[in-house]
């Protein structure tokens, strides 16, 4: 009680310190405060240890401009009683929405006012809200001696300060322990609608000195006097609260952490301990073994010996006693089991409980290659059928009936236990006199099945189809082309995010593999590859990797679904900068076009790359089904909108959008074009256009 209450005068004699601090006035001369000239007082008192402190702010569209100039003004006053410098405390700030933003690293400034200005000068980013992206940025580049953290072994605390206003977007728990188990301590702020839990999995521990939630962006100055005592460092936290440790406490600049004894290991609670080797400590009273268990100990016997009622002292098991053994004859109690044993004169069987009379082959020195049969005498050696003894009556050599040369073979032969066969190679079958081949005719017996054309391959028969024809799944039938003259490169980019589900992400493989259906896929006709995306981009297959579409159907079969996020910007910039690339199977002075596939709003910006990727001369038709956002469609469709951006209610209207979208493929081509350029290819009939247009400003709008 003593030590706690010290700790609580020492607090208050700190935050009594220059009270305006907590409140800053502002001033409209030049746009800044004046918390600099509040608080020289304070620097006066407050001898802080040299620190490496990096701010990791939350710059989500859901922060407000002004409650960001709170968090700014709120950074700037909380600089006021470190002394910043090269040799002192190094200060580094990065904001994070979607993607991280670093503003200025460790080494970057070395005064008190370019720090200030550097943080005045930030912009607001308005994104997403992807903390555990920003924690991993902080532990990875922040920290490093590269961006001016100070080597471990000078053990220069590094402390980082996170201040979020929402769920993260990510995961956080698994990175922001990997960066406290990296030495750095962690102070977690959270303003508004944070959950708490989520401040714990970021916050060091304790929590109650680490983890702060405020209700609004108004009250986050009242942490500046909380965080001064924490970060001054004048006194030693562990003789100013009540730390409860129950060995050891270990003071740090901003808090205070609980070590046990040699022996000893610390338990969940971060404050007590259990002993590592708890026979080390207690009188167990174990006969043989004692060994240690999760809760305590147990008493444990040597191999051979079983525990007593007592569950200290063992007894030494016979085990020929239990009378399960089967020996024939004799029976030998050891450790852990028991052995059969033949009496004189006798050997004991592979099964390890019968005899037999001893043979002159069983000790095991007859040397014999492959087998050996015991005789009156002797031990004689064999061999194996297709084998024949050597002189040295020991080892065996293999019988090649083919040797002498007689065999009369046309083209192949192999040697068998009995005698020398003739073979044929490949594509051949061997005639009724054994010796001749002749070649092997798959079609000949008119059974293929072939609807149009059939070729005779090494294997098998295999049906073909004639031109502006495609073959069908079943390998026989053929189905004539809507679009046999069009050649394209098309790349699909399909919405593999979590808000799709399993069942509708089958109907989008259905869609697809419809449109294919279409196209005259071949070498020198229409190339298809296809992306999916969801928080990362994955390439399920390129234009170059199929040339039917017999090929591409089964790749789009066998997609798997991603189910997470919806990355459609970075989807976008995937296809514009490697989809449509000479490597990945892009050919020149072929039309590219590109069918995007989503069901909601992008987490990232989608237009830079849509209009990179139409400026450079890709073709881009946007579907939208369900949620998906109408404005961005628009700014990823291609000009003009009527005819490249088309919008469904639901997922059960693909089967309508891919008949009417099949009925219309390739039907416009440019004058002068020896190829169908298949500039329209996602072109509805006018009156389906009309009828989706009037569902996109019922469900859209």
């Amino acid at each position: 009680m003593r030590s706690l209450a010290l700790g609580m005068f020492w607090l208050l004699c700190c935050n009594a310190v220059e009270p305006d601090r907590r409140r800053p006035r502002h001033t409209t001369a030049g746009g800044q405060n004046q918390t600099t000239a509040q608080t020289k007082a304070a620097d006066n008192h407050c001898k802080a240890a040299p620190l490496d402190f990096v701010f990791i702010i939350d710059s989500s569209r859901s922060i407000r401009r002004h409650d960001y100039e709170k968090v700014k003004t709120f950074i700037i006053n909380l600089l006021q009683f470190l002394q910043i410098g090269s040799d002192a405390t190094r200060v580094g700030l990065l904001q994070y929405g979607s993607e991280v933003e670093p503003e200025f690293s460790l080494n970057t400034y070395t005064t008190k006012a370019e720090v200030e200005q550097a943080v005045r000068n930030m912009e607001h980013l308005a994104t997403g809200t992807m903390t555990g992206l920003a924690i991993q940025y902080a532990m990875e580049k922040s920290f490093t001696e590269k961006e001016g953290a100070r080597p471990a072994h000078l053990h220069i605390p590094r402390i980082a300060m996170v201040v979020t206003d929402g769920r993260p977007q990510d995961t956080v728990e698994e990175i922001a322990a990997q960066a406290r188990q990296a030495g750095i301590q962690i102070f977690a702020i959270g303003v508004g609608r944070v959950d708490m839990d989520t401040l714990k999995t970021i916050g060091s521990v304790p929590h109650s000195e680490h983890v702060h939630l405020v209700a609004s962006f108004s009250q986050i100055e009242t942490l500046i006097a909380v965080f001064k005592s924490k970060l001054c460092g004048v006194t030693e936290m562990c003789q100013v609260v009540d730390h409860q440790c129950q060995h050891i406490c270990v003071s740090s600049p901003a808090s205070y952490r609980c070590k046990c004894r040699k022996g000893f290991s610390l338990n969940p609670d971060g404050k007590t301990c259990k002993a590592e080797d708890v026979c080390a400590v207690v009188d167990h009273r174990c006969q043989h073994i004692c060994a240690n268990i999760p809760d305590g100990y147990e008493c444990r016997c040597r191999p051979g010996y079983q525990l007593t009622i007592d569950l200290k002292t063992c007894n030494k098991i016979d085990y020929c006693d239990l009378g399960n053994h089967g020996c024939e004859q004799d029976c030998v109690s050891i450790p852990e089991s028991y052995i059969c044993r033949c009496k004189k004169g006798y050997t004991l069987n592979l099964d390890g409980k019968t005899c037999s009379e001893i043979d002159h082959c069983a000790d095991g020195t007859h040397g014999c290659e492959q087998e050996f049969m015991s005789t009156k005498d002797s031990c004689v050696c064999k061999c194996r059928k297709g084998f024949t003894l050597k002189p040295d009556g020991k080892t065996c050599k293999k019988i090649d009936h083919c040797a002498d040369g007689t065999h009369g073979c046309q083209q192949e032969f192999m040697s068998t236990e009995d005698t020398c066969v003739c073979k044929c190679r490949q594509g051949f079958t061997l005639r009724p006199d054994g010796k001749t081949c002749k070649k092997v005719d798959h079609c000949a017996d008119g059974k293929h099945g072939c609807q149009q054309e059939f070729v005779n391959a090494e294997d098998s028969c295999v049906c073909k189809c004639r031109n502006g024809f495609t073959l069908q799944p079943d390998g026989k039938t053929c189905l004539q082309l809507e679009c046999h003259d069009g050649v394209m490169d098309l790349v699909f980019v399909i919405d593999g995010s979590k808000s799709l589900g399993p069942a509708n992400f089958e109907l989008i493989k259905q869609f697809v593999n419809s449109i294919v259906d279409s196209l005259d896929i071949s070498r020198m006709g229409t190339h298809v590859g296809l992306l999916q995306y969801s928080t990362k981009v994955r390439t399920e297959f390129t234009l170059g990797q199929y040339t039917t579409a017999h090929g591409v159907k089964q790749a789009v079969s066998r997609m798997e679904y991603m189910g997470r996020g919806s990355m459609t910007g970075s989807a976008l910039r995937h296809m514009f900068e490697f989809s449509f690339s000479a490597k990945e199977g892009a050919r020149p002075d072929v039309p590219r076009v590109s069918i995007m596939f989503t069901d909601g709003r992008s987490q990232d910006d989608a237009s830079e790359w849509a209009n990179k990727a139409k400026n450079s001369g890709i073709i881009i038709y946007a579907v939208g089904v369900g949620k998906a956002i109408e404005q961005e469609l628009r700014e990823i469709a291609s000009e003009p909108n009527d005819k490249h951006l088309y919008y469904a209610e639901d997922f059960q209207s693909l089967g309508e959008i891919t008949k009417k979208l099949k009925s219309r493929m390739c039907t416009d081509k440019p004058p002068d074009e020896k190829m169908c350029q298949c500039e329209n290819v996602l072109m509805f009939q006018k009156d389906v256009t009309e009828k989706l247009k009037s569902l996109t400003r019922k469900n859209i709008l």
